[in-house]
C-alpha cells in the first residue's frame, strides 16, 4: 500500500526558509516522478514542483522558480521542498503525490498525479 505522509509545515515570517519532507512507504521513489502540491484557502489544488527519477530532473511553475527547490534522498525513500524568501501568498497546505511515468511531470500534467499525502500546513504571516 502506497502511502506518503508530508511534515515540516508551520508558521514562517514572510522572506523566511522552510523544508518540508514527504516519506515514501509502500514504493521506491526512484522509479517514480515526484510532485509537490499547495491548496490555499478558496483556491483549487496547484502543481508548483516535481522531480524525475533516475536522473533527479527538477521542474517548477515560474512562481516558485529561483526560490523553491526540490530534492530526493532515494536512500531515505523521501522527496523534500526548500522554500527560501517565501511570502503570504504562498500559504496554502502542501502536498505530494506520485506518477508512475516521468513524462507527466516533464509536461507538467500535474493533474496525472495520484496517491496523495495528508498534507502539511505553510502559513507565511508577520
Amino acid at each position: 500500500q502506497v502511502q506518503l505522509v508530508e511534515s515540516g509545515g508551520g508558521l514562517v515570517q514572510p522572506g523566511g526558509s522552510q523544508r518540508l519532507s514527504c516519506a515514501a512507504s509502500g514504493l521506491t521513489l526512484t522509479e517514480y516522478a515526484i510532485g509537490w502540491f499547495r491548496q490555499a484557502p478558496g483556491k483549487e489544488r496547484e502543481g508548483i514542483a516535481c522531480i524525475t527519477h533516475p536522473d533527479g530532473t527538477p521542474y517548477y511553475i515560474d512562481s516558485v522558480t529561483g526560490r523553491f527547490t526540490i530534492s530526493s534522498d532515494n536512500a531515505k525513500n523521501t522527496v523534500y521542498l526548500q522554500m527560501n524568501s517565501l511570502r503570504p501568498e504562498d500559504t496554502a497546505v502542501y502536498y505530494c503525490a506520485v506518477d508512475p511515468w516521468w513524462g507527466n511531470c516533464v509536461l507538467g500534467r500535474f493533474y496525472e498525479f495520484k496517491s496523495w499525502g495528508q498534507g502539511t500546513q505553510v502559513t507565511v504571516s508577520s
